[in-house]
């Protein structure tokens, strides 16, 4: 029995050095990028394989609001509140938080040109949600944040455990914009966010896996799955704005040592370089994260 435990305990003693070695060859790492960085890792099958680095440090959202926007979808299709298989008229027109002024969001700032093709014909909220994950579309995005309500997107945040995530608003609202009303996030929040989606708890079980489903058909791959072996797949959501460019992910090996990991960047100097370094980050962890033992 006396052995047994010292064998748990060093065990445990050993896993604790060598994620405390990650950290700082993570942090060494950081400390090459012009920016303010956050990152969050946490192991999914050991949670003891955890790193957080300024996770409580605000940052604008970007796109990364999408996927609770996504979640509140599946909720209120539960509650019977709608149906992702209803059609509606696609418009372009929305109403600013500020004074319900009317704005339009232009095509040449979105990620999704193909939709605008579709303007003022029928789409079902599901051809809506799709791209606002695949491709980010703001178009698909605006329409479906107005359908279900900013405000019950954040409550059902803080719900989830998710205490900091603000969803005001759509995209390019520039009035909000100008008075500092804009979408915030932690690391901590989207670390719980796609935690409880990977565990099943984000909604339904069946809700859970549709919605990763989604979030594998990333189209934007430019920084946690850059490096990594094609074998390797990554449910993610990206997001970015000048100085500013995220990514939310779980991670699934072939050994199921599966985790989530997010970095959050701010105030970069150099975007492209910022981007490859965290991309390298995100290479060191997979590379501890496949041979770890247990």
């Amino acid at each position: 029995m006396i052995i047994g435990l010292f064998t748990i305990i060093s065990c445990k003693t050993e896993t604790k050095n060598l994620i405390d070695d990650l950290k700082l060859s993570v942090e060494n790492q950081i400390s090459e990028i012009e920016g303010d960085i956050a990152v969050a890792l946490l192991g999914l099958s050991n949670e003891e394989n955890q790193i957080f680095i300024n996770i409580d440090e605000q940052f604008h959202a970007a796109s990364t609001m999408k996927v609770p926007v996504m979640i509140e979808l599946y909720k209120q299709q539960q509650e019977g509140l709608i149906n992702l298989n209803d059609s509606i008229v696609l418009i372009n027109e929305f109403k600013s938080i500020v004074d319900e002024s009317i704005y339009s969001m232009d095509i040449g700032d979105d990620s999704d040109d193909v939709i605008y093709s579709k303007i003022g014909t029928k789409q079902t909220l599901n051809d809506l949600m799709v791209p606002m994950i695949a491709v980010s579309s703001n178009l698909a995005t605006n329409v479906l944040i107005e359908i279900v309500d900013a405000k019950k997107v954040t409550q059902t945040m803080r719900d989830l455990g998710a205490e900091s995530i603000e969803v005001l608003r759509g995209v390019e609202d520039q009035k909000a914009y100008d008075l500092g009303l804009s979408n915030s996030t932690t690391a901590r929040d989207l670390m719980i966010i796609m935690k409880a989606i990977a565990n099943g708890t984000a909604g339904r079980k069946e809700d859970c896996e549709a919605m990763t489903s989604i979030l594998k058909t990333q189209e934007w791959n430019d920084m946690i799955p850059l490096y990594l072996p094609e074998e390797v797949v990554v449910a993610h959501k990206t997001g970015s704005i000048t100085g500013v460019h995220h990514d939310a992910a779980i991670v699934y090996l072939p050994n199921n040592k599966n985790y989530v990991l997010v970095l959050l960047s701010k105030n970069l100097k150099n975007f492209d370089k910022g981007t490859k370094q965290l991309a390298k980050i995100s290479k060191s962890i997979y590379e501890f994260m496949i041979k770890e033992p247990k």
